[in-house]
């Protein structure tokens, strides 16, 4: 089951669209969908998270609690968006394609995808567009 909370004054648009397309991502990458519960918060509130479980003293757009057993993905993915917002200024993209890129990021990680390497990073952006077109063309 996905979960989409709010920590913000934002509300994603469309959550059932969403939750069909992230399901539809894992089907496609051979795992099973389990619980994963989405938190969109402020800078702040993922600030003092990445202080406190990852000792990291910066800001990040996302963080995820991976608790997924084999294949089948259990999580929960922290999403800042102010950082959000202030990516897709810095990158000129639209908010809405910076979000939903930032949602399948946390995903493909449950997946098994890792970005800390060159090679790793290109081949998740890779992944991350190919789920991204499938979202603007199918749901």
């Amino acid at each position: 089951m996905i979960s989409f909370n709010y920590e913000t004054n934002f509300t994603l648009v469309n959550e059932a669209q969403f939750s069909k397309w992230i399901s539809y991502t894992i089907s496609e990458e051979n795992c099973k969908l389990g619980d994963i519960d989405y938190i969109f918060c402020s800078d702040d509130y993922l600030y003092n998270l990445n202080v406190d479980f990852l000792n990291h003293n910066t800001l990040t757009d996302i963080i995820s609690f991976d608790y997924s057993v084999g294949k089948e993905l259990h999580g929960e993915i922290y999403i800042s968006v102010d950082r959000v917002k202030e990516n897709a200024s810095d990158f000129k993209v639209s908010f809405n394609d910076e979000i939903a890129r930032v949602i399948i990021h946390g995903i493909l990680h449950y997946c098994g995808y890792k970005d800390k390497s060159d090679t790793d990073a290109k081949l998740m952006r890779s992944k991350e567009d190919y789920y991204l077109e499938k979202l603007n063309s199918t749901f």
